[in-house]
């Protein structure tokens, strides 16, 4: 049978691109997001970020950064993932629709390419491939 033209899933081959979709998503999330935020923090001087707790720039910039890099991180080894992908999608849609409010698609692309990725991350969870996955076979176990 052409497997081009299978409607049958193969489960190792979903599980080997979840593991590198985890992974590339994660490198690519600190490299675009979470570093360049840590290098503007660090820089010091006066920090403009989109304040959308009210908790003031610095502060709602520091929360962006732990969330995204930490998020990434563990989506990466695939522990948490759902809740990782969760908090991430709504950091996302927040960059998307509050931070880049009225700017042009070019400028949101990033943050809705990644929301629309966490997104299916979230619904598919991390396959075999994970920390999650070897939790939930040691509990099955025990059972």
């Amino acid at each position: 049978m052409n497997y081009f033209s299978s409607t049958k899933d193969n489960p190792t081959v979903n599980n080997i691109i979840m593991l590198l979709v985890r992974v590339f998503v994660g490198i690519a999330m600190i490299i675009l997001h979470g570093l360049p935020k840590l290098e503007k923090y660090m820089a010091g001087g006066e920090i403009k970020f989109y304040d959308f707790l009210g908790m003031g720039a610095g502060a709602t910039l520091i929360l962006a950064i732990l969330l995204e890099l930490i998020g990434a991180f563990l989506i990466m080894i695939g522990l948490f993932t759902r809740a990782a992908a969760l908090v991430l999608m709504v950091v996302m849609f927040i960059a998307a629709f509050g931070a880049h409010y009225g700017d042009p698609f070019s400028v949101k692309e990033s943050s809705l390419l990644f929301l629309s990725i966490f997104a299916l991350i979230f619904t598919f969870g991390p396959r075999n491939f994970s920390i999650d996955s070897m939790i939930s076979k040691r509990r099955e176990s025990r059972w």
